[in-house]
């Protein structure tokens, strides 16, 4: 593995904390970068084999039902720290609520506001999660993010105000 594409560098940066299942990261990516970045369960288990033929992860003990833990490596240690210093690129941001909301106007009124009202809610619910978060952050990189996912989820809801139902 040459370089490290995000999705790899985001699995590293949680096993630093411990051996964890695809499942358990699935979920940890999804607590941790839900605001932020979106790590598929397809993803992880498609790059958890590529990180361990590099050498970057090994497995560790296998679990109930089959599930297999990963250990980052010492090589992957490594690999993560040279990612994390270099440049970042561009961000993309990839919304399906707002690319449904660019073409809102081929929606009927009822379909219209029904979509509006669902992300309402999921967007004030996610604010009052980050929000949370990052009043419970005692890492001030953790915090910093965790207010950053606040300020998104208002800032979307700010769009929904301003879509005409």
């Amino acid at each position: 593995m040459s370089e490290l594409n995000a999705t790899a560098a985001a699995l590293l940066g949680l096993l630093h904390e411990g051996p964890q299942t695809g499942g358990q990261l699935v979920a940890a990516a999804r607590d941790r970068f839900g605001s932020f970045f979106s790590v598929t369960r397809s993803q992880v288990y498609r790059e958890l084999p590529a990180l361990a033929n590099a050498g970057l992860v090994r497995l560790g003990k296998q679990g109930p039902r089959s599930s297999q833990q990963y250990v980052i490596t010492a090589a992957g240690k490594k690999a993560f720290k040279n990612w994390l210093g270099g440049e970042p690129g561009p961000d993309h941001l990839r919304s399906p609520l707002i690319l449904r909301l660019v073409h809102a106007s081929a929606l009927t009124t009822k379909q219209r506001s029904a979509l509006v009202d669902s992300a309402k809610k999921y967007y004030s619910d996610e604010a009052e999660v980050a929000k949370s978060a990052a009043k419970s952050a005692d890492d001030p990189y953790v915090k910093a993010v965790a207010e950053f996912g606040a300020a998104r989820a208002r800032a979307v809801l700010k769009l929904l105000d301003s879509i005409p139902t």
